[in-house]
């Protein structure tokens, strides 16, 4: 049954993130061909953006060190967007060589966490940003903005609001057209989604220019998600099946799942165009490729 709550946004935007983030911590190789019929599925089940892949280097993330080969193979100027994560100017070069429209920045509210995944230090990653944004604005390039660890952190643990805000608003000052705030290792709750939405919002960055990225760990995700959207966020990043972690905080478990996401958002009769008996299909058959059941409880119903 279909309850609409008149004060909850109308529509929303699912930004899927499973072929990037759902797939970079998997031990064992997806092949380049597994990768593309993953892609082409979830598009084909209405996705409407779809983050494809990262030029980061193959050292520090080998599952994705095929990047080019697969943005080779997809169709870049179709009417859904297929980002792709760059970490540096060399990976810009990267994905500008291969021809992609859209771009992310991933950076860290905190010292260690920009230490650890970046090489970089809390303040000196806005500087290495800052050429690779000009860029690609330049280039005619949308870009948006990751920032992680925006609860808490594994090394430093509860993150300070006004850090987050501070460094959120340095990445949208550098030129990003939307900001994600990511519950890297999941540790957030209902009330403190809320108060950083607020936080935002007095600082003068309204919830138009903001997406949310929530992990699972502690089963908070999908909660989580609810809050954000009593507080006026209409985009959402989500990973089909539950798929992803985090290379670098190794407590962090699945992405919210887009099946779970969707099954919440029709039954409060909120718009997102995606097909869920057509999304279900295609996390069941990836995870047949991955050898594992899929995170998603409405999955693991439907499935």
């Amino acid at each position: 049954m279909i309850v609409r709550d008149a004060e909850l946004p109308k529509q929303v935007t699912i930004y899927e993130v499973g072929p990037r983030d759902g797939l970079q911590n998997e031990s064992v190789i997806v092949p380049l061909e597994v990768k593309a019929e993953f892609i082409d599925r979830l598009v084909a089940a209405g996705l409407p953006i779809v983050e494809a892949t990262s030029f980061v280097h193959p050292k520090w993330v080998p599952q994705l060190a095929d990047a080019a080969e697969l943005v080779a193979r997809l169709q870049l100027d179709g009417p859904v967007p297929l980002p792709v994560l760059v970490p540096n100017e060399r990976g810009l070069d990267r994905a500008l060589e291969a021809g992609c429209t859209h771009i992310a920045i991933f950076g860290s509210a905190t010292e260690t966490f920009a230490q650890k995944n970046l090489n970089s230090t809390l303040d000196d990653q806005f500087a290495m940003f800052g050429p690779v944004v000009v860029r690609a604005r330049e280039a005619g390039l949308d870009v948006r903005a990751y920032v992680s660890m925006c609860f808490g952190d594994p090394w430093e643990g509860d993150v300070p609001i006004d850090q987050v805000v501070t460094a959120g608003k340095r990445l949208l000052d550098l030129g990003a057209s939307q900001l994600s705030l990511g519950d890297t290792i999941g540790v957030g709750t209902a009330a403190q989604v809320g108060a950083l939405i607020d936080a935002f919002g007095e600082s003068g960055v309204g919830v138009q220019s903001l997406a949310m990225h929530f992990h699972d760990t502690y089963g908070q995700a999908l909660a989580n998600a609810y809050a954000a959207l009593c507080h006026g966020i209409t985009t959402f990043d989500a990973s089909a099946g539950g798929l992803g972690g985090c290379p670098y905080a190794e407590s962090a478990t699945g992405n919210l799942a887009t099946e779970d996401l969707v099954w919440m958002l029709n039954g409060l009769g909120i718009e997102h165009g995606v097909d869920l008996e057509a999304l279900v299909a295609t996390s069941v058959w990836m995870g047949q490729q991955l050898g594992k059941e899929p995170a998603s409880a409405v999955v693991r119903a439907l499935g």
